[in-house]
């Protein structure tokens, strides 16, 4: 009987750590997540000023 609790025990201290892994992970993740979705609005950002300042030589360019 002791043997069996033990081994219970054991198992719920192994899942117990298991969760509290996945729940930094998790964290870890969202944190990228954000990071990432504030680099991809960043470059958004650059690629309109990018286009807009070759539109802008372009119109400047002598017509053919």
């Amino acid at each position: 009987m002791d043997i069996d609790i033990s081994s219970l025990e054991a198992k719920v201290e192994r899942v117990a750590a298991f969760c509290e892994e996945l729940r930094e992970e998790n964290h870890a993740l969202r944190e990228r997540i954000t990071k990432l979705e504030h680099e991809k609005q960043a470059l958004a950002v650059r690629m309109t000023t990018a286009r807009e300042r070759l539109e802008t030589v372009m119109d400047r360019l002598p017509v053919e």
